[in-house]
């Protein structure tokens, strides 16, 4: 039987949003019901789903808000609803100051314009959060332990990322010669992406099963003595904003994968999610070497009224000297401050981040923190992609809780394969 579904209890209230999804149940007598373990099969608010049989394939059409079509054969027919803002949405570019306006006031009108404005946007994000040390072009690296898994091996290696610093991380390579594409995946620790800790986050060890090489990378020290960042150059001197400099330290880690022989170079993305999120969405958009991006609920935009969206902490954006500021959403008795304070105070917001990745893909795997809503920011991003040329760059899918699900981790999967195996897209 196929289905529609909310997990929002007060669905029938109309003051409350309710995403409907559509799902799949099975029976064999037509009492006893097995609910697909992957529901649901269509993520967003599109439901009212019936299937069709062509004469060749059977195709699935969902009717609300309007009819779109899916086929088993197509990659693009899974993916491509991801690319579509719910109407109520559709061109909404809300109080976001448009990248495509310089900020002496001018507007970009030509793909020549946009090379200068996305220098400007770089460079002053860079001055705002302090400018990078300079990259390792030739990270050093120790093989620890091998270990055969499935249909890949997984190496257990030091890796330098940040000068002199050695990191635990993991490099899952598929059977095989390759070359293959790959996948960086970023978190607290290193562990749980390759299936060893909280379920449905494995990306790593997911991705090297569909053939990608994944390399998983973590803060294990700063995460077991809190609090979770890395502070350059040492805690009580930084010169870079935490989270700028752990998109500096997945840049290191791309250059040690780029050089990897099994590895395509072209063709590396990263992945992550939540406090990973935060992280795969700085690397990808200040790293312009990553081909795309999956940024798993970690809050697109600055939002004060999520706690979970938290850019104010020291170990983000808003470091300053200890004593730290209370941990918790911003208050007038406690403050933000720092850098975050001064992009809030100033009108910036992380939507002029996006733009950078222009016209490389992204997909937002959104849940409580990127709910449609988060389509606003995004339309700016469609709009630079216009600009160039291109279409179907800008992605997002939704679900109620924050934790991923096995049907939005099947369509981020989908979209990495989509846009790292496909013919050049």
């Amino acid at each position: 039987i196929y289905y529609h579904g909310s997990t929002n209890p007060n669905w029938a209230d109309p003051d409350e949003q309710a995403l409907w999804t559509s799902s799949v149940a099975m029976s064999a007598d037509l009492i006893n019901w097995t609910k697909y373990p992957g529901n649901p099969v269509v993520e967003g608010d599109h439901s009212s789903l019936i299937v069709v049989f062509d004469g060749n394939q059977h195709r699935l059409y969902t009717m609300h808000d309007k009819a779109w079509m899916y086929t088993p054969a197509s990659t693009e027919a899974k993916i491509g609803i991801l690319f579509s803002p719910p109407p109520e949405y559709e061109n909404e570019s809300g109080d976001y100051r448009s990248p495509l306006q310089f900020y002496d006031g001018r507007m970009v009108k030509t793909p020549g314009e946009w090379d200068e404005r996305r220098d400007e946007i770089l460079n002053r994000w860079h001055e705002m959060m302090g400018e990078w040390p300079p990259l390792i072009e030739n990270p050093k690296f120790e093989f620890i332990e091998s270990v055969r898994k499935d249909n890949y091996t997984r190496h257990k290696i030091l890796l330098e990322w940040r000068e002199d610093e050695m990191t635990t991380a993991y490099l899952l390579v598929p059977e095989g010669e390759g070359p293959y594409p790959a996948v960086i995946t970023v978190y607290y620790e290193p562990e749980t992406a390759i299936g060893l800790k909280v379920e449905k986050r494995d990306f790593a060890c997911q991705l090297a099963k569909r053939g990608f090489v994944t390399l998983s990378v973590g803060t294990s020290a700063t995460k077991d003595s809190k609090p979770y960042a890395q502070y350059y150059p040492d805690p009580d001197n930084v010169t870079v904003e935490p989270l700028s400099m752990l998109a500096c330290l997945a840049a290191n880690s791309w250059n040690f994968l780029a050089k990897r022989p099994e590895v395509d170079s072209a063709r590396i993305g990263i992945t992550g999610h939540s406090y990973g999120g935060k992280w795969a969405m700085f690397a990808s958009c200040l790293y312009e070497k990553f081909a795309c991006a999956a940024w798993s609920d970690g809050g697109i935009v600055f939002d004060e009224s999520r706690p979970n969206v938290n850019y104010w902490e020291p170990w983000y954006l808003g470091y300053h000297r200890k004593p730290w500021r209370k941990a918790g959403v911003v208050t007038e008795e406690n403050p933000a401050r720092g850098t975050y304070h001064e992009l809030v105070k100033n009108g910036y917001d992380l939507h002029e981040l996006h733009a950078l990745m222009a016209p490389r893909p992204f997909l937002v795997s959104g849940g409580s923190e990127d709910q449609p809503e988060r389509w606003i920011p995004l339309n700016h991003s469609i709009a630079v992609n216009n600009l160039l040329g291109y279409k179907y760059r800008v992605a997002m899918t939704n679900r109620t809780g924050h934790a991923p699900t096995e049907g939005s981790n099947e369509q981020m999967y989908l979209f990495f394969e989509y846009f790292l195996k496909g013919e050049d897209r």
